[in-house]
């Protein structure tokens, strides 16, 4: 039997983890492509030509909506498999609308996600299916997952994009650092400029002027997004009018204290 071409679009170091440990070791399959960066993959993946994508939807420069909808605008695009953390049914709506042929919740089960691929890759044309029925199905699937089981980074990253903090920012990164540190030690936003600036500065090599400013923009872009009632469903109350907005010590405390309350 020949082969199946993997290629993997994730930057996450489990993800990695597993294509070493798991994917390279199996005579199933050639890993054609393992990549982390949202803004090269459609180039990526044309030059390597998989017959089947591994994407995150959280990827740097380009988030992987962004991404899938290129691939399927290729000429013979391959099929792809969703591999995230973000579980809301707007997320795997549109990936499945987009052309996606499956959505894998993380952390997930490396043997079903192998019986998943192999099944892609035996079937040459997709089987019409309501599209409903099919995204019904994947979330009642997750939702028997216990919130506290997911990653941290993973659901930070959840809240950013529904919100619409962008991964390429940089303030995107300070910010999910400065809410791991609340969580870790909610004291810290008490000290917020002469303890949690600094800490990120040092962990990224820049200053702490620099970390307030970019979080400070994080945050603005959110509300310039006018995405409100987003922000507001995150936290399951009216926390924000369209003329508010939280000052970077409320936001990452907000976020911190959800963290916190789902039992991280």
């Amino acid at each position: 039997m020949e082969k199946l071409k993997l290629a993997i679009i994730d930057d996450s170091q489990q993800m990695a983890k597993i294509a070493e440990e798991h994917f390279a070791q199996d005579e199933n399959y050639e890993i054609v492509l393992q990549s982390g960066d949202g803004a090269t993959a459609r180039e990526q993946i044309e030059n390597t030509k998989p017959d089947i994508v591994l994407l995150d939807l959280v990827l740097p420069n380009k988030d992987g909506l962004a991404v899938l909808g290129e691939i399927m605008a290729m000429q013979n695009p391959p099929k792809v498999i969703i591999t995230s953390a973000l579980t809301g049914d707007t997320f795997v709506h549109k990936a499945m609308q987009l052309g996606a042929s499956d959505y894998v919740v993380k952390p997930f089960d490396v043997d079903l996600l192998n019986q998943k691929i192999k099944h892609l890759g035996q079937v040459e044309t997709s089987q019409p299916q309501n599209l409903q029925d099919k995204v019904d199905k994947l979330v009642e699937s997750y939702n028997a997952k216990p919130v506290r089981n997911r990653n941290l980074d993973e659901r930070i990253s959840n809240i950013f994009i529904t919100v619409g903090i962008p991964a390429h920012i940089k303030g995107y990164q300070f910010l999910r650092e400065a809410i791991k540190m609340a969580v870790e030690n909610p004291e810290i936003v008490n000290s917020i400029t002469k303890k949690l600036y600094p800490s990120i500065a040092e962990r990224f090599d820049t200053s702490p002027s620099k970390v307030e400013r970019a979080i400070r923009h994080a945050i603005e872009v959110a509300w310039n997004r006018g995405k409100i009632e987003n922000i507001n469903n995150v936290f399951g109350l009216q926390v924000y009018g369209t003329n508010e907005k939280p000052t970077n010590g409320e936001f990452i405390a907000l976020v911190a204290d959800k963290m916190i309350i789902e039992g991280c």
